[in-house]
């Protein structure tokens, strides 16, 4: 073996030593976002113009991310969740205020967006990322005929071969609207329509409720029919199969949601945290990040001048959609309704 010598060697301990030291300082950024939903080269570009380190850990559903946060001690700044439990940590004091002074361009922001946003109008607790809802995908090589609606689930001929999502407020809100109720109905005789139309014509269809491989299982040809959000659909599909692929969101409506930026209560790099949403609210920037998608740029208006790519669906498709409220106590009658669904799988 080769002898180094020691001058060399302290030189290289030294260089090693500053290089170290030099990433053990850069400050960090902890967020928690939603699985498929922030293009790495936008983090990257962050990470540059800012000099910092993001850490970025995914979750798949609200209640997952929420029942993490009440859990305690997961150190995160900026979390992402859907208005209603936006609103529900506000209502909890789990989110601080948000300084508009610190934001530059939050003027970007479409004030229809904000209208739906009920839960937080004027964004003293969150400003939002992006509006959008579920739909369907279809593979049109497996299924060349299909028809626009939710029904699309009833179809025996199609058994084993459709998942939809494993989320209550979704699974229950596409029924009641089919239906033709509102995805907030507290009705309890609505709620037991739905529960009864999935029990009996959607579940048995089913291979399964997925919220997390439904993307991967469609892009391997598993499922044909999938109900699940386009970007993590088109994330998985090679680009051969996209024009055998049509994302839609049923013309019958279905539950909407409007995912923000929050900061959570206590958190650590408030300063990090501030110049990430103003970063992403940048015209460029939100331009980049619905084009990597498929989206249309619901939420940014100057944004969609700047866009390249054609999206997967069209914002005039959200025309019907209806955004999931807190229901507060009434809860319940969702929870007891998503239990006889998912009893047995």
């Amino acid at each position: 073996m080769r002898k180094v010598p020691f001058l060399t060697m302290a030189l290289g301990a030294v260089l090693l030593f500053t290089i170290l030291s030099g990433c053990v300082n850069k400050p960090k950024l902890y967020i928690y976002n939603w699985t498929y939903y922030t293009p790495t080269s936008v983090l990257r570009q962050f990470e540059e113009e800012f000099n910092c380190e993001i850490v970025y850990d995914t979750f798949a559903s609200n209640e997952e991310l929420y029942t993490k946060l009440r859990a305690g001690g997961t150190g995160y700044d900026l979390v992402f969740p859907s208005g209603d439990y936006t609103a529900i940590m506000i209502k909890q004091n789990m989110l601080e205020r948000i300084d508009h002074s610190l934001l530059s361009n939050l003027g970007n922001i479409d004030p229809l967006v904000l209208q739906k946003a009920s839960y937080d109008p004027n964004m003293e607790y969150s400003v939002p990322y992006y509006f959008g809802a579920a739909g369907i995908a279809v593979n049109t090589a497996r299924v060349p005929q299909y028809e626009k609606s939710w029904s699309i689930f009833s179809r025996s001929d199609l058994r084993g071969k459709m998942t939809m999502l494993d989320d209550m407020r979704e699974v229950l809100g596409d029924a009641l609207v089919y239906l033709g109720y509102s995805v907030n109905t507290v009705n309890p005789a609505e709620i037991a329509a739905a529960r009864d139309l999935v029990n009996s014509s959607w579940k048995p269809n089913l291979l399964k409720f997925d919220a997390e491989a439904f993307g991967k299982g469609f892009a391997n040809e598993d499922f044909w029919v999938v109900q699940g959000y386009a970007e993590v659909v088109y994330e998985e599909l090679p680009e051969e199969k996209r024009n055998t692929t049509v994302f839609f969101i049923p013309p019958e409506g279905g539950p909407a949601y409007i995912d923000s930026m929050c900061l959570l209560k206590g958190a650590k790099h408030v300063d990090l945290a501030y110049k990430f949403i103003d970063f992403i609210h940048r015209p460029e920037i939100y331009a980049e990040f619905t084009d990597y998608f498929g989206f249309p740029a619901t939420v940014n208006i100057p944004a969609r001048a700047l866009k390249k790519a054609a999206p997967y669906y069209q914002a005039e498709e959200l025309i019907a959609v209806e955004l999931k409220d807190d229901v507060g106590p009434n809860l319940k009658l969702y929870d007891d309704a998503w239990l006889s669904i998912r009893v047995g799988d």
